[in-house]
């Protein structure tokens, strides 16, 4: 009863955090505040369920425990002469009922901490904290930095929102297109920790791209004419229509090529490949949008021998020119090993400044092995192994590099 009990919290947590953080943002105009308070709740429930079971609304229940934690400690200070707990009292006692344009907590929370005070990088890792629900191990993966960096990086944001006091409010559709992009950074990044989690015992954390996936609708419907937000929802979807093909029944990883492709979801790639559509209509190409082109490429081909691996590095070098990073011209590499062989593709990848990122030595251990570097590959794969904290992906590097090491050396 316990372990099952324990493992729903922890399943609501993820589910929730965001949102009831979002609810007493808007309450007390304060995050430090109000992630406290839903942390405290969440202790609270951790101390209590076990015992005496799940309440009949635990979201319910979650908010307003943090809330009335909250107004607890902000009365104590506020008794203490404190003007910052007597501002944040008295914003709760006079909290309009006002939706504005964005009518989603969570997606309103996201706008208003992409504020242009903060750099991009900031807005974004702050935003992923409080409304994905990442830690910062996390956070630090996504971005390619070390975590005691990440860690620095968001106690600096918050402090630079408290002392600039950035309005915690629904910003206006004018403010929309300044903010946009880190919007847009926040939902791509919250999909990608779903699509592979950075670390763990699973593969895929279903919670997070479903609400990536849901966020993104939102956003469409509220700028149905902004391509790149087409583009990030068609993106996402074309992505996710592949999920059940990702792990076999034993939950082992299963890579693109070996996917079963009769088992994607064909109206999740109707879907996107219609968005997609629309976007090429608008000629307004971005990043997100050629990233969702080249997946309706992966999607649209009926067998992984018959993808049309030209057009995608053609898709590739339009990325680039977009929005050039060793991230993108790894995949690429990738792409053009397809065309033109694994020796250009490998004198591609030893030239990125990517020794940290355990991708970079996966896609060099996999071309490696193809030009029958046997001792070379080998070491690759040790490199992506100790780089690598998803168990279920790192069991696949093991077993690849296991399988390498039982073939005969060629001379």
């Amino acid at each position: 009863m316990r372990l099952t009990t324990v493992v729903e919290i922890e399943r609501i947590f993820r589910a929730e955090y965001g949102r009831a953080v979002a609810v007493l943002v808007r309450a007390f105009g304060d995050i430090d505040i109000a992630e406290e308070a839903v942390q405290e709740a969440f202790t609270t429930a951790v101390s209590r369920w076990p015992s005496a079971g799940l309440p009949p609304s635990p979201q319910g229940w979650i908010i307003t425990t943090a809330r009335n934690r909250a107004v607890d400690r902000l009365r104590r200070e506020a008794s203490r002469h404190d003007r910052h707990a007597q501002a944040a009292l008295l914003q709760m006692r006079d909290e309009p009922a006002e939706e504005g344009p964005v009518p989603d907590d969570r997606l309103r929370l996201i706008f208003t901490c992409c504020h242009p005070a903060l750099g991009l990088p900031s807005r974004v890792a702050l935003t992923l904290r409080l409304l994905g629900g990442l830690t910062t191990v996390e956070i630090a993966h996504a971005f390619l930095v070390p975590e005691p960096t990440m860690a620095q990086r968001l106690v600096r944001a918050k402090g630079k929102i408290r002392d600039a006091k950035v309005p915690y409010r629904v910003p206006s559709e004018a403010d929309f297109p300044a903010r946009l992009d880190g919007v847009l950074a926040v939902v791509y990044l919250i999909f990608n920790e779903g699509h592979t989690a950075s670390s763990g015992g699973r593969l895929v954390r279903e919670d997070l791209s479903a609400e990536a996936i849901r966020l993104g609708r939102l956003l469409a419907d509220l700028m149905p004419d902004e391509p790149e937000v087409l583009g990030l929802l068609a993106l996402m979807l074309l992505v996710e229509a592949r999920r059940e093909t990702r792990t076999s029944s034993e939950g082992a990883l299963v890579p693109l090529a070996e996917q079963d492709r009769g088992r994607w979801d064909r109206a999740l790639v109707a879907e996107g490949h219609a968005l997609v559509r629309r976007c090429l209509q608008r000629n307004q190409a971005g990043p997100y949008q050629v990233q969702a082109a080249i997946n309706a490429v992966h999607t649209d081909a009926p067998t992984a021998a018959a993808t049309d691996w030209l057009q995608i590095v053609q898709l590739y070098d339009h990325l680039f020119a977009l929005a050039p990073s060793p991230v993108v011209a790894l995949n690429r590499a990738v792409a053009v090993a397809e065309v033109d062989g694994p020796q250009p593709a490998l004198a591609l990848v030893e030239a990125l400044p990517l020794q940290g990122y355990h991708p970079f030595h996966v896609t060099r251990a996999d071309l490696l092995r193809r030009l029958g570097r046997q001792a070379e590959a080998l070491d690759a794969y040790d490199a992506a192994i100790s780089r690598c904290d998803n168990t279920t992906e790192r069991a696949f590097l093991v077993r690849a590099r296991d399988d390498l090491a039982a073939e005969p050396t060629c001379h």
